[in-house]
């Protein structure tokens, strides 16, 4: 097992590396990463650079590495370690994507990470199981599970990041939007579909959660309807 598997489950019974040269290790991994973590919170993922990470600790960039490897590995160390599961597991489909759609909400920058870039971590892999095991409990037949799996993460994933977009619009923003809006006198006319759509939430700022949970109970109903 190379050293950076060795960190990502260091709390699952494997042993953290130990530097091969320079003074003993004098910092603990996890609070390396909850800075890192909380300047991604606050500047999002540029912001990250194991040499800013590195200055809240009053150390150099150098100094970092014995204890996380390189940029890419700190990335997915911070992935993983931000992706704990709730402590009451999901029992539900709803409850499944409610519980990621408010970790993806607390840590935003974690939409930015592609698929492509999973961490192979302990706690991403949690998230799987348990959605498998809602998904077993629901009846869902084994050839459907991995398309519904595929669904379930996307939309989660991808209303979360336009929930998040819309947290951070201002006033100035609104009003912008509305002028735009307004600016083409038949644009009703043009688009009429599109512009009869209901609105299924009194706030469209929480429209994202009401699609998601609107897109869950689809998912739900065409799983019953298979089985």
């Amino acid at each position: 097992m190379d050293d950076h598997l060795r960190r990502l489950w260091r709390h699952r019974g494997t042993t953290l590396p130990t530097p091969r040269r320079g003074p003993r290790q004098q910092l603990d991994l996890d609070d390396i990463l909850d800075a890192a973590i909380a300047l991604a919170d606050a500047s999002g993922l540029d912001a990250v650079t194991t040499r800013a990470v590195a200055a809240r600790f009053d150390k150099t960039a150098m100094a970092l590495y014995p204890y996380v490897g390189d940029k890419e590995n700190l990335l997915a160390l911070m992935q993983d370690h931000a992706s704990a599961m709730p402590v009451a597991l999901p029992q539900t489909l709803r409850d499944w994507a409610t519980a990621l759609f408010e970790l993806y909400l607390a840590h935003p920058w974690l939409t930015e990470r592609s698929w492509a870039q999973s961490s192979q971590g302990p706690n991403e892999q949690d998230w799987m199981e348990a959605l498998l095991a809602v998904l077993d409990r629901s009846g869902c037949t084994p050839e459907l599970r991995a398309p519904a799996v595929t669904m379930i993460y996307a939309t989660t994933r991808a209303t979360a990041r336009t929930a998040a977009a819309y947290q951070r619009l201002t006033p100035a923003d609104e009003a912008a939007w509305v002028t735009r809006a307004t600016a083409i006198p038949d644009f009703a006319a043009r688009y009429p579909l599109s512009t009869s759509l209901t609105p299924h939430t009194a706030n469209w700022r929480d429209a994202p959660y009401a699609g998601l949970m609107a897109a869950v109970d689809l998912v739900t109903a065409g799983l019953r309807s298979e089985t």
